[in-house]
């Protein structure tokens, strides 16, 4: 008998399995992708969530040109400020650094940015290099604790001051587009708010020099101090020029100087003198301040030091906490109270 017949019938493609293929193809490529993306963010630095450093590095022009070349990532943006304080300091200066964060300046990047916020000013200490290797290990820790450096490529030697000097003028002008640039020391007492009033100050001469001017007798016995080997240029008596501890140049003043070539520039010994010969050469208007050189803090004082035992305060890390502690230092009013 035969047997009954079988019918085949063809096997059609189910919607379903076809959407699901779709989905596992989808699924794949997007997971290849995702990881392809990984890869790629893995290989690019992260950034610091605690935003841009403030500290960098700058470059001493040994060439013909006037400029120096900055490190702050920016290009030729300048962060502009009413003025800039670059507080001069060494290697040996790392007691006086934090006497004074722990005094007027903040030790923290937030506390910076809240007094530039309040007067208008940005503070920075100014240090150059060195060939021991221990002491710039040294430097590139704390660099990395309080992020508030200018790190100059040029030697960091008492005797080459006046060069260290031109640089930081040069890589501050650079930096930051500023109606005043300050040249300060580390041993002194500052008064932010009292600085960033005497800055504001409206005045008719666009070239300024503002310092505490003095003159005085050239140094010729190879035995003292303020030695001038080159004595023989300016005679008995010193021109008028501001001490050294702290003194600011207007932002016309410093930009003749970045114009000019370093080659061009006399450079004697002592940093105050070179400066101030700079300043005869140009059409400066000298403003001579004493609250720029007060011996203690009194009602309109803006920087504090032993004038004239001391070319700053005399034993500096102890006496900028001493002073601190004074209200008549730290808690005074800005201004002298109405009568």
């Amino acid at each position: 008998m035969p047997s009954s017949p079988k019918f085949f019938h063809a096997r059609q493609s189910s919607p379903n399995r076809r959407s699901t293929t779709l989905i596992v193809s989808g699924c794949l490529i997007f997971g290849l992708a995702g990881f392809l993306f990984g890869i790629v963010s893995l290989s690019r630095p992260i950034k610091c969530l605690r935003g841009e450093p403030r500290s960098v590095r700058v470059v001493w022009e040994r060439g013909s040109g006037g400029n120096a070349g900055g490190g702050s990532g920016d290009g030729n943006k300048r962060h502009k400020v009413m003025g800039f304080v670059g507080i001069q300091t060494g290697f040996a200066s790392v007691g006086r650094r934090q006497s004074l964060r722990k005094t007027w300046m903040p030790s923290d990047p937030q506390g910076l940015q809240r007094l530039e916020e309040a007067t208008g000013l940005a503070f920075r200490f100014v240090i150059g290099r060195t060939n021991d290797r221990s002491k710039m290990l040294e430097l590139k820790k704390e660099i990395a604790e309080y992020d508030d450096f200018i790190q100059l490529d040029i030697e960091e030697e008492y005797s080459k001051l006046p060069y260290k000097t031109l640089a930081f003028f040069k890589a501050a002008y650079a930096l930051f587009d500023s109606e005043f640039y300050v040249k300060a020391d580390d041993d002194i007492y500052l008064r932010p708010d009292r600085l960033s009033l005497l800055l504001a100050k409206e005045r008719t001469h666009s070239q300024t020099y503002l310092g505490c001017m003095k003159k005085g007798p050239v140094f010729t016995d190879p035995k003292l101090k303020w030695y001038e080997p080159l004595s023989h240029l300016l005679g008995k008596d010193y021109f008028l020029h501001a001490y050294g501890p702290i003194y600011a140049l207007s932002a016309d003043v410093v930009a003749s100087l970045v114009a000019l070539r370093n080659n061009s520039f006399r450079m004697f010994s002592n940093e105050d003198v070179t400066i101030g010969s700079w300043m005869l050469a140009m059409n400066v208007k000298h403003e001579n301040n004493q609250a720029l050189c007060s011996p203690d803090c009194t009602s309109t004082s803006v920087a504090v030091w032993d004038i004239p035992k001391c070319s700053g305060l005399c034993n500096p890390e102890a006496r900028l906490l001493e002073l601190h502690q004074k209200e008549s230092c730290s808690k005074s009013p800005t201004m002298e109270p109405d009568e």
